[in-house]
């Protein structure tokens, strides 16, 4: 596997590519264009631009996330075809510059939601939270507007912010749109992609939604198992593959991680591996990725990473908010440098450990 960070660009991370090149074993970054919307054409030369301002800091563009999928594709609409065209010159123009990742993903209106940007945990730091009875109490239009209050005006990493002001236009458009729609939809955009992903070698890696139900109504798919199978199953091409987020698809407490990554055993092309603490099934918070900090048992999540002989990219995810540090919710330096640092200490001594028994044979 490969030890890596989620960038977000010069022009809005907090964050450093020096500051990243100090992590020890960290290597490469996870990044995209942050300028970019949905559905246009991502241009070889500012990929390229991109992937040599990384390089020039001594690390490696390891995979693009996310190359975000335009709506009229996920509720296909009249005009799904064009905007999959631009997708596909946008997955060619990354392949000619020798990037062979791509994590997407099909969630309606919203990406990963959480009600809380900074809830402060026993030891003092802050964390991003999730709590049913909150998303209950508000309407989507009220619930942005108290987060963004939360963070001065700021929203979660990865959310798109000039889609909150089509709200309104958003839920109406996908007012039709069911599961079945939304997984119908999902394979006409995989089966048309996939000639352009086997000619450049892109392994197209599906991100679960998060939480692992439905939000306002809304349609949700990538929940768990059975359903991402179903999705392997469907368009069953190994480019074609997954991202498998432990705090996404562990939010639903049913899911049994390590279980899941064995089933998807040769399709799990980038893994997100982080923590969360539960106070009950539908109030969770983010922890440090310390097993004990949580509820997840991660050296068995990276022990079934490493027995599948998972060797893409990884990353810790979402981290705690400490020392004082101001930067994006969940994205700081220093607990996800402490996570980067203890997730390759767990890939350590599983692989020492494995070596030493075959030694014993």
């Amino acid at each position: 596997m490969e030890m890596t960070l989620r960038w977000y660009g010069s022009q809005y991370d907090t964050v450093t590519l020096k500051q990243i090149r100090q992590i020890p074993g960290v290597t490469g970054v996870i990044s995209m264009l942050y300028e970019k919307l949905p559905g246009e054409v991502w241009e070889y030369e500012e990929i390229l631009r991109l992937k040599q301002e990384i390089e020039a800091a001594g690390l490696r563009l390891s995979g693009i996330e996310s190359v975000n999928v335009h709506d009229a594709i996920k509720v296909g609409g009249p005009d799904r075809d064009l905007y999959i065209d631009r997708y596909i010159d946008s997955l060619r123009n990354l392949g000619r510059a020798d990037i062979h990742l791509v994590c997407y993903n099909f969630m309606p209106v919203f990406d990963w939601t959480r009600t809380e940007l900074a809830r402060v945990r026993p030891d003092g730091s802050t964390v991003l939270a999730y709590t049913q009875q909150a998303i209950d109490a508000v309407t989507p239009e009220t619930m942005f507007e108290s987060i963004s209050g939360d963070m001065n005006g700021s929203v979660m990493p990865g959310w798109e912010p000039e889609r909150m002001a089509r709200i309104k236009e958003l839920f109406e458009l996908y007012r039709d749109t069911d599961n079945e729609a939304l997984f119908r939809n999902l394979k006409y955009f995989l089966e048309r992609i996939m000639p352009v992903c086997d000619e450049y070698d892109i392994r197209m890696a599906i991100h679960p939604d998060d939480p692992a139900w439905s939000v306002f109504g809304l349609p949700r798919i990538i929940t768990n198992l059975e359903n991402i199978q179903r999705v392997m199953k469907m368009v069953d091409n190994p480019h074609n593959g997954v991202t498998f987020c432990s705090g996404s698809y562990g939010t639903n407490l049913k899911n049994d991680l390590p279980l899941m990554i064995r089933s998807l055993k040769g399709r799990i092309h980038f893994a997100h591996v982080r923590n969360l603490k539960f106070n009950s099934q539908t109030d969770f918070e983010e922890a440090s990725h310390l097993s004990s900090d949580g509820n997840f048992d991660m050296y068995e999540i990276m022990k079934a990473l490493y027995e599948t002989g998972f060797d893409g990219p990884i990353r810790p995810d979402h981290g705690r908010m400490i020392w004082d540090e101001v930067a994006m919710p969940g994205y700081g330096l220093y607990d996800r440098a402490l996570g980067a640092a203890y997730l390759n200490g767990l890939w350590e001594a599983i692989e020492k450990g494995s070596a030493e028994r075959r030694e014993l044979r």
